[in-house]
């Protein structure tokens, strides 16, 4: 792996090198860290590279690479980097043969995604995109139960997803994790609605195989001067008929990271929430509720990836890891002439419905919450 971006002091960063690394599959051997070579070259320095592999910029180390032979060079690039340094690394690394992991949201327009979709379309590369709360085992037992008809026809989605850290006027500190989410140059259209709206969206489809086929957005900005937005609540129409809500904020005070779903069938409904990650619950019409773990034997084999013993909690760093052990074991694939193992994690298509999601809330928003398309 070579990382763009993840120099010192950054968050995102340190947690990609510490899930990537986390099963033993993936060796960092070089990185473009960040926009100013020398803080560049000592964060290569701080992590034990050569020297000669702590790259000035993406581009030379995109096109060095390129020119090492196969074995010695990096296999893919990891983008960790905030929301507009995305597509450059992206595009240059699908364009010189290499495969891609980019945080979300995957870039910061529709005709930049739809870019990133026809290039790995035409090269086969493969691109993974980090909507890491797909990688729990119980929210795999849960999209597992509803592809199989366990709960039967889905009728009612509510999704949340509530922070309290910019509540008050953090990005007027040096917190630079607050000072670039607000800034639009930097993050794009969307404040809360493109760093966990977008997740709260990708939890929605992932789990219940559904498509928002149209929504409408009531966004909020609530801090003083703020250009984009920290609160939002949306209620969505499936693709199915079903019905759908969604709230997301950075500015709910109290809250630390409270990611939740439930899901309403005719048979049955479930229920899952970030903070307890390895509980799902379910409540049924003709039965008591059951609670399922990770590690039981009532589970089925797509929610069967925890790393420890049943009792022996997992949690974000590891459900962050699964995304880089499924894109790992199917590149290794790959690389050694064998037929794809087909393990799943969030792709490039994701990552243009994600935006595309943003640019249909925002178009809503403006429009006094009128129901606007997802197509």
């Amino acid at each position: 792996m070579g990382m763009v971006g993840g120099g010192i002091g950054s968050f995102i960063g340190d947690v990609h090198r510490k899930a990537s690394m986390m099963d033993g599959l993936i060796e960092l051997v070089c990185g473009a860290f960040s926009s100013t070579p020398e803080k560049s070259k000592k964060s290569g320095k701080a992590l034990f590279l050569p020297e000669d592999r702590c790259y000035a910029s993406f581009e030379e180390m995109i096109l060095k690479e390129k020119e090492l032979p196969k074995g010695e060079r990096m296999d893919f690039i990891a983008i960790v980097t905030p929301n507009h340094m995305h597509f450059g690394p992206a595009k240059l690394a699908l364009e010189n043969g290499f495969h891609v992991v980019c945080d979300k949201p995957m870039t910061l327009t529709i005709e930049e995604s739809e870019t990133l979709v026809s290039l790995v379309e035409n090269t086969g590369l493969h691109f993974a995109l980090t909507h890491n709360y797909t990688g729990y085992p119980m929210v795999k037992q849960a999209k597992t139960m509803i592809q199989k008809g366990d709960l039967g026809k889905i009728r009612k989605v509510q999704v949340q997803y509530l922070q309290g850290w910019m509540a008050t006027d953090v990005e007027n500190t040096d917190n630079k994790q607050a000072s670039w989410r607000v800034d639009p140059s930097k993050s794009g259209i969307g404040g809360a609605l493109g760093d966990i709206g977008t997740h709260a969206e990708n939890l929605l489809e992932y789990i219940t195989g559904l498509k928002i086929a149209e929504l409408a957005a009531d966004l909020g900005r609530f801090g003083k001067g703020r250009i984009l937005d920290d609160d939002g609540n949306i209620l969505v129409r499936l693709d199915n008929g079903a019905k759908g809500t969604m709230s997301f904020s950075q500015i709910a005070t109290g809250e630390e990271n409270n990611l939740a779903i439930r899901v309403y069938g005719e048979k049955g409904s479930l229920e899952w929430g970030q903070e307890e990650p390895n509980k799902l619950l379910t409540r049924w019409l003709d039965k008591p509720l059951k609670v399922f773990t990770p590690g039981g034997n009532d589970l089925y084999e797509e929610a069967q990836t925890n790393r420890v013993p049943s009792g022996h909690p997992e949690g974000y760093l590891e459900a962050f890891a699964t995304i880089y052990r499924n894109f790992a074991i199917n590149l290794m694939a790959e690389l050694n002439g064998e037929p794809s193992p087909q393990k799943e994690y969030p792709t490039v298509k994701d990552g243009l419905r994600g935006v595309k999601f943003m640019y249909a809330a925002v178009q809503s928003d403006k429009n006094n919450t009128a129901w606007t398309p997802l197509s």
